[in-house]
């Protein structure tokens, strides 16, 4: 059990690296609109890659939060519309998005459609 759970960390590390590293070779842009999605939250930060600190973050764990459960899609936009906002009063236009080691696809999708209705360009 201990050698599948060391497997599974390694597999998950390398293919946040293989994503992270694509974006750092590809991208212009200075911020990245980071993903961390666990079975019942989900939190988004902008970073300045530059200085490598955090501009803004959102979470479904913000009293701000009307979507109900925080493991819903629904839950997903309103994170993404919310991260777009504190982008847009921080002055920040256009991010780069990182999946992490997560799939483009549900929650993380929704996420990040959400942010570009919202204004933000991704």
């Amino acid at each position: 059990m201990v050698n599948q759970s060391k497997r599974l960390q390694k597999r998950r590390s390398r293919r946040t690296f293989r994503v992270r590293n694509g974006i750092r070779r590809n991208s212009t842009c200075t911020h990245r609109l980071s993903v961390f999605r666990s079975n019942c939250q989900i939190y988004a930060q902008l970073i300045n890659d530059e200085t490598g600190h955090t501009v803004c973050a959102a979470n479904t764990l913000q009293e701000s939060a009307s979507a109900g459960s925080g493991g819903t899609i629904e839950a997903a936009k309103s994170v993404g519309a919310r991260i777009a906002e504190h982008a847009a009063s921080q002055g920040i236009q256009e991010a780069t998005f990182d999946r992490g080691s997560y799939r483009f696809h549900g929650r993380v999708a929704a996420l990040a459609e959400a942010a570009r209705e919202a204004g933000l360009k991704l």
